[in-house]
């Protein structure tokens, strides 16, 4: 679980950071593709911590 639990944080991190570079981003190119791996990024830490309820509610 704690594996687990550190991946969640890390795609956390790794969204924000994400969102960080497309906000200071001057090309609109590479505003629009940090836009993109910030929201998949999002979504990925939100099915880990979906998945992580899961499997506490099975216990």
């Amino acid at each position: 679980m704690q594996d687990t639990l550190a991946q969640l944080e890390k795609l956390r991190s790794d969204a924000a950071e994400c969102e960080l570079i497309r906000d200071l981003a001057t090309d609109p190119k590479k505003r629009e593709l940090f836009d993109r791996l910030a929201a998949h990024l999002t979504v990925l830490a939100s099915e880990v911590e979906r998945a992580m309820l899961e499997s506490s509610k099975g216990q």
